[in-house]
């Protein structure tokens, strides 16, 4: 039963097909109805029983899954359940119609029905962009068109587009005109030609505008940019540039940066700067000029010296296809710097001049020089330290170099003058140089000694050629005013040439003795030696030499008193009544020596009885101690020594034989020794001084008078460099000195007593004294003749 069933039901609804394709029912609305508005009242229309649709079952298809309308079942009516949009269920379509099956089972009955939806103007044309953007070159010519996008509207009818509008715009139009299907298409249209310089971006608003009441209408942003042409050449901001720059500028320091400007770009825009071929070498190995960026800096060294204004020429470059170029000139003032030292240029000098330049002689010419300028370049000269020199200026760059000042090789053998010259730029730049003047010695010192009297002591007994001193001048000048000669001035004594007595020796001044000397004989010498340079004129100076000879003890002392034949024995006789204290004998003995070594002291060598005698040391007197008595012997041998002081002491003995008598002898009357001795030592040294002074006027004048017969002799050529030739016109005679027959008057009137006979006899040549005493009576008493002095010589 069930298979019958569906064939049954497919049967009816077949045919309910079929028979709604026969029969459609057709309503209009527009679009956009709002929800529940009644569309039409099918039930009228349908011819169908509102009151038995409630029991029916009624269905209503879905279009594109979505129910816009429906029936209603009471009142049969069609309503809107969803809004409709017309372009959106037929796309573009002019016509729109919705196609829907009504299906009313029990019975099945299907009904065709179809809607058709009407457009209203609810869609505003747009564009499928909103920003067009166009590049338009600035070259292309008026009237030039551009395609533009054209606007699209969903409506249809006169609710599409139907024109554009273009806002203002001085270089812009549009142009509309419509496709076959009446699509309106626009144009933009260049109606004054560009400048992108003048303006490089079109901002404009296309407006598309729909026929539809009221109108809508949709807008674009079109922006045409212009494109560049190389029609503008670079421009510097000047067309000359001055600047100031410093020398002496580090490497790379920017001088300037040059700011050319092109007002196309992109490549037309970009520039090269170079430098044209106006612009010199040396500013070119100066400065670099940056291609880029068209700074300038320091290469080179910037020397104001060298240029002081550098001038460059500078090209600007666009990279258009066909370059074009912008020209400017640079020129750099060169701003000088006290980078400069000053220099020292000694343009003449004597750096060897005579110690006895005159004051103010010029010896050198100095120049000096700043290759700064202004205060940079002024310069001043002075001397470090003071000498005796001074600066002399002559003209702003030249200076004289003047002695001031007397100058002394001896003192300053060389003067080192440090010239130094200063700027007077801030800081002060300075240089100096260094002068060495050398001064030539000339003969202006005269030797001199280190002491103007010399005391030279010679022991007697020297042996001949000894060297006695050395006598050194000191002669502070150079080469041969240096080298000196020594000599001795010529004087005689006792017709006695001191070249006879001395030499010196002419390179060294070492002075020797030419004989031997005796104190006795000589005691001193008194000369002038005198040294002499070899300058041209030669100078000298002299210095006095004494000449003392020391004495040594090589004489014995002599005993005079009492006197004895040599090598007898002096006897006396004395009475055997003599008192106490009586003077006996007096033993005197002399020496030749100095008072030192002559100084005599007495002593008993041998006495027979030592209770009976006494000696005085000192005076060598023999006085009794006692009284003889009968036990003492009747001879009595007394031996005394004469001892001298020197060192080995010398000495002489007498020996004194006494014999006693009984007889009565004249008395010894003994005046008192002070007054006595005195009183006759003085009138004895009157006559005797007197005497020898007599004697001596004699000599002086007899020798005065032999001199002035004989003729002078030729002076001694003074000592040469290599020798010293001594010319002795005499020979040293052999006789007694003036000044010895003083000594000896004085000594034999001072030592002998009265009573004493003093002898002098003539001396041979080559003698000498002996004083002994010859007794002339064996009396002691003082106005006996005890004993007389005479003077033997000894050969």
């Amino acid at each position: 039963m069930k298979p019958v069933r569906r064939w049954v039901q497919f049967f009816f609804v077949l045919w309910a097909t079929w028979e709604t394709a026969l029969s459609v029912t057709r309503y209009s609305i527009p679009e956009e109805m709002e929800r529940g508005s009644v569309v039409a009242n099918l039930a009228a229309d349908l011819g169908l029983d509102v009151s038995g649709l409630a029991q029916r079952e009624v269905k209503l298809d879905i279009f594109q899954n979505k129910k816009y309308l429906d029936v209603n079942k009471r009142t049969g009516e069609l309503f809107i359940v969803e809004k409709m949009d017309r372009e959106f269920l037929c796309n573009t379509k002019t016509t729109c119609f919705l196609k829907l099956d009504l299906i009313i089972e029990s019975p099945l009955r299907i009904f065709n029905i179809e809607l058709g939806i009407t457009d209203i103007n609810d869609n505003a044309p747009h564009f499928r962009r909103d920003r067009i953007e166009l590049d338009v070159s600035e070259s292309a010519s008026p009237g030039e068109k551009f395609s533009l996008p054209n606007a699209f509207d969903p409506d249809v009818g006169a609710n599409t587009v139907k024109t554009y509008k273009l806002s203002e715009s001085e270089h812009f139009t549009v142009d509309i005109h419509s496709g076959s299907d009446g699509t309106k298409y626009v144009d933009l249209v260049l109606t004054k030609a560009l400048d992108r310089e003048e303006k490089a971006v079109h901002n404009l608003i296309l407006t598309a505008v729909d026929g539809g009441v009221p109108a809508r209408s949709g807008t674009a942003n079109i922006i045409v940019r212009v494109q560049d042409t190389n029609d503008n050449a670079p421009q510097f901001d000047q067309a000359i540039y001055s600047l100031n720059m410093s020398e002496n500028s580090p490497a790379g320091t920017v001088v300037i940066k040059l700011n050319a400007t092109d007002e196309d770009e992109g490549p037309n825009a970009d520039l090269t700067y170079s430098f044209t071929l106006y612009t010199s070498e040396k500013t070119q190995e100066m400065f670099s000029l940056n291609s880029n960026t068209g700074e300038i800096a320091v290469k080179g060294t910037v020397d104001y010296e060298d240029m002081k204004i550098f001038e460059m020429f500078v090209e600007a470059k666009d990279n258009g296809p066909v370059p074009l170029s912008g020209q400017c000139r640079v020129t750099v003032y060169v701003k000088d710097m006290n980078d400069n030292y000053p220099e020292i240029t000694i343009k003449s000098l004597k750096n060897t001049v005579d110690e006895n330049i005159s004051v103010g002689t010029v010896i050198a010419l100095v120049g000096v020089s700043d290759r700064d300028t202004g205060d940079n370049g002024k310069v001043n000269l002075i001397m470090n330290k003071s000498l005796p020199f001074i600066l002399n200026k002559s003209s702003d760059y030249l200076y004289e170099l003047l002695v001031s000042e007397p100058l002394d090789r001896e003192k300053v053998p060389e003067y080192e003058i440090m010239l130094v010259v200063t700027d007077e730029g801030n800081p002060s730049l300075s240089d100096n140089e260094t002068i060495t003047v050398h001064l030539l010695d000339v003969n202006d010192n005269a030797p001199q000694f280190p002491q103007t009297f010399y005391t030279i002591p010679v022991k007697e007994n020297n042996a001949p050629g000894a060297l006695l001193s050395s006598l050194t001048a000191i002669d502070p000048d150079l080469n041969e005013n240096q080298y000196l000669v020594y000599f001795i001035i010529e004087k005689e004594i006792a017709n006695t040439s001191m070249s006879m007595l001395f030499s010196i020796n002419p390179e060294n001044g070492n002075l020797y003795a030419l004989k031997t000397f005796d104190y006795e004989i000589e005691k001193e010498f008194l000369f002038h030696i005198e040294a002499r340079d070899s300058g041209v004129p030669p100078l000298s100076s002299n210095v006095t030499v004494h000449i003392i000879i020391m004495d040594q003890n090589d004489n014995t002392p002599l005993i005079v008193s009492p006197w004895r034949a040599h090598g007898s024995e002096v006897k006396e006789k004395i009475p055997r009544s003599t008192d106490k204290g009586t003077l006996i004998a007096k033993v005197i003995a002399i020496d030749s020596d100095s008072v030192h070594n002559s100084r005599i002291t007495y002593q008993f060598l041998q006495n027979t009885d030592a209770t009976l005698f006494s000696l005085d040391q000192y005076n060598g007197e023999i006085r009794t101690m006692r009284m003889f008595s009968y036990r003492d012997s009747r001879d009595q041998r007394l031996v005394v020594i004469a001892k001298d002081n020197g060192e080995p002491a010398l000495s002489a003995t007498v020996t004194i034989k006494l014999s006693t008598v009984e007889t009565a002898l004249k008395t010894y009357t003994e005046v008192p020794l002070e007054y006595d001795i005195f009183s006759d030592l003085n009138l004895y040294l009157v006559i005797g001084l007197g005497s020898v002074s007599f004697l001596l006027l004699i000599t002086i004048l007899v020798t005065i008078v032999l001199k002035c017969q004989k003729a002078k002799p030729s002076k001694a050529a003074p000592p040469c460099r290599n020798s010293v030739i001594s010319e002795r016109n005499s020979t040293i005679a052999d006789s007694t000195l003036v000044s010895n027959d003083a000594y000896w008057y004085s000594l034999f009137l001072a030592e002998t007593r009265k009573g004493k006979l003093v002898v002098r006899q003539p001396v041979p040549k080559g003698a000498r004294y002996i004083v002994s005493s010859i007794p002339r009576s064996t009396g002691l008493t003082e106005t006996s003749d005890s004993a007389a002095s005479t003077l033997q010589v000894r050969k």
